[in-house]
């Protein structure tokens, strides 16, 4: 590159310039605002932190700065599980709700499913019962597994105990196997005005409320990731 020893030695000897102090300084505050976020954040929602206490500075800067120490979001990672496992041979309950997604008064019509998120500890399931009539979430849990016994269950006992029943109740969810194992059938029996409902075979309209609440939830998780 037709550079002279001595020329490199001088150069490799002089201190750091203004612009990598000002990198050093912003990397820690990327630092900071990652750890505070869990490890969610991207560049973009670090840029605006960083930007919201007074530290001007680009997302790009932001950007090569987070690659450059593989600084990355946990959100970013891929991670396809499908939770509900309609494969099984206990009975199906026909749709009595048929999308009735808007009843009259509370207590008629509760609505229930599964997702999963990322946590600082790793991946959950987690299960929520909702009432449709307000749309309250009633009932939920968080477990490591997909059984009835982690998921359903709890959220059910949950949910009768933030809101009892009182009349007649449509359950409706979809085919899950969490659903429809005998473990969690028998246990809403015992409450004879509930009628249990399900989705019809490969028809996720059926129980869009509660997918349209967990998409909700995904998306404002990626965009603090983003």
């Amino acid at each position: 590159m037709k550079v002279s020893r001595s020329g490199y030695y001088c150069w490799l000897s002089q201190p750091d310039s203004k612009r990598e102090f000002e990198n050093e300084r912003i990397f820690e505050l990327i630092k900071a605002s990652f750890s505070a976020s869990k490890e969610r954040y991207g560049s973009p929602r670090i840029t605006k932190d960083l930007n919201a206490l007074g530290h001007k500075v680009s997302r790009p800067r932001v950007a090569r700065l987070m690659q450059k120490a593989k600084i990355k979001s946990l959100i970013q990672k891929k991670y396809v599980v499908n939770t509900t496992d309609s494969k099984h041979t206990y009975p199906v309950a026909e749709n009595h709700l048929n999308r009735g997604f808007t009843p009259v008064m509370a207590g008629k019509a509760w609505v229930s499913d599964l997702t999963y998120i990322h946590t600082r500890e790793g991946w959950v399931y987690l299960t929520m019962v909702m009432d449709l009539y307000d749309r309250k979430i009633i009932g939920w849990a968080l477990s490591e597994s997909m059984k009835a016994i982690d998921t359903t269950i709890p959220a059910w006992q949950m949910a009768l105990k933030n809101r009892p029943i009182t009349g007649d109740l449509i359950f409706h969810s979809d085919r899950g196997i969490q659903y429809a194992c005998y473990a969690f059938t028998d246990l809403i029996k015992q409450s004879s005005t509930v009628l249990q409902s399900m989705s019809r075979k490969g028809n996720c309209w059926d129980n869009g409320v509660p997918r349209r609440l967990f998409r909700k939830f995904e998306r404002r998780l990626e965009s603090h990731a983003a």
